[in-house]
């Protein structure tokens, strides 16, 4: 059994995958193919057959078929948001009476791209952050390690692997934390008064910047780091509010996180950046590989496969680009957490800091007069 994103699934079946680049994003099929090993140029036994899980639409692929396989929303009574980010995410919100797919165009921010010091999950780094909310000193956790840089031995204990750059899950503590502690606005902004109170804060060009870690490579966050993840974020949360919207829900039950990168995450921390929207944080959790899972399911259970083609018959795809809401949504939704919707979860969790800055927000009125 085969899953993939629609691009890997057209390649791998010897489909053009051009059309898939431009408007309307057409597939060469949707359906489930069956194809022998020998058509396919697959070094196994030449009389196997490869079964390709269906796709759902030109950016929602087999990959997420399968994750709905092995999730199955639409077998539950409560409504579930299930969420696989990458440079696109794909995003499903529904329960037994309906479900709704769709991609929302996260970039690559999330995986390290276009950031700073970024680099993908390996040893090295730094995949948490905890700042000190009077000194705006910052304490590291890096991949490879299992203390923290306060802690004794960490400079021992990372010598070999050093302390690289920053990965996902790193930035958007990072990022989380740097609001917390009021070192960034709910817009995003850095504050510059920050400047006087700690070094950590500086001058960089015509912004601010802040700086996380200073050893062997100085691993800085910059305004524009902050804003790739913002705009990140805000498309996702987007996706993910258009389909709540269309199904008449407010709240989801619970939410998953599917992929390499949710099973990193700190599930707190992606609320408070405001990447998911208000849940019980207790029914925030990782599904692991889940495309994994889905297509080991269609390979061992026959019956599995006419399910998933069903259900995948029965899902409507929305497309955010052609949706209306969706730019005012994500528009919104770049505050941290958000410009206005209910974020009443992490009152349980953080003390927050005031929503807005008042310069801001007097700067808006006078735009509005």
């Amino acid at each position: 059994t085969v899953v993939g994103n629609p691009v890997m699934h057209h390649l791998f079946l010897g489909y053009d995958p051009v059309p898939l680049g431009v408007a309307p994003f057409k597939l060469k099929t949707a359906k489930a193919v069956i194809e022998s090993s020998k058509n396919l140029n697959l070094s196994i036994n030449e009389n196997a057959s490869v079964y390709t899980l269906p796709c759902l639409a030109g950016h929602v692929g087999a990959d997420a078929a399968a994750v709905i396989l092995s999730e199955k929303p639409y077998k539950k009574s409560s409504y579930s948001l299930i969420v696989d980010v990458g440079t696109n995410a794909e995003i499903i919100v529904g329960n037994k009476d309906k479900v709704l797919a769709a991609s929302s165009p996260t970039g690559p921010a999330f995986e390290g791209a276009q950031i700073n010091s970024g680099q993908r999950a390996a040893p090295g780094a730094i995949e948490r952050v905890r700042i000190d909310p009077e000194t705006l000193i910052a304490k590291i956790k890096v991949i490879g390690s299992d203390l923290w840089s306060d802690e004794p031995g960490f400079f021992d204990e990372t010598e070999k692997i050093g302390v690289t750059g920053i990965c996902g899950s790193g930035i958007i503590e990072a990022i989380a934390e740097m609001y917390l502690c009021r070192i960034i606005s709910s817009e995003g902004l850095i504050q510059e008064q920050k400047e006087k109170l700690s070094d950590r804060v500086f001058k960089n060009g015509r912004t601010f910047s802040y700086l996380l870690y200073e050893g062997d490579q100085k691993i800085i966050v910059t305004q524009n780091d902050i804003r790739a993840i913002q705009l990140a974020k805000a498309a996702l949360y987007a996706g993910a509010k258009l389909l709540m919207d269309k199904i008449g829900i407010s709240q989801v039950d619970k939410i998953r996180f599917a992929g390499a990168f949710g099973s990193h995450i700190d599930v707190k921390y992606a609320m408070m950046l405001g990447l998911i929207p208000n849940c019980k944080i207790d029914e925030v959790t990782s599904a692991g590989n889940a495309a994994s899972t889905g297509a080991r399911i269609a390979l061992l259970d026959l019956d599995s496969r006419k399910e998933i083609e069903n259900a995948v018959e029965n899902i409507e795809k929305i497309e955010t680009a052609t949706e209306p809401l969706f730019q005012e949504y994500f528009v919104k939704a770049m505050a941290i957490p958000h410009e206005s919707d209910n974020f009443s979860e992490l009152e349980t969790i953080f003390k927050l800091p005031e929503t807005a800055n008042v310069e801001i927000r007097s700067k808006r009125k006078r735009r509005r007069t």
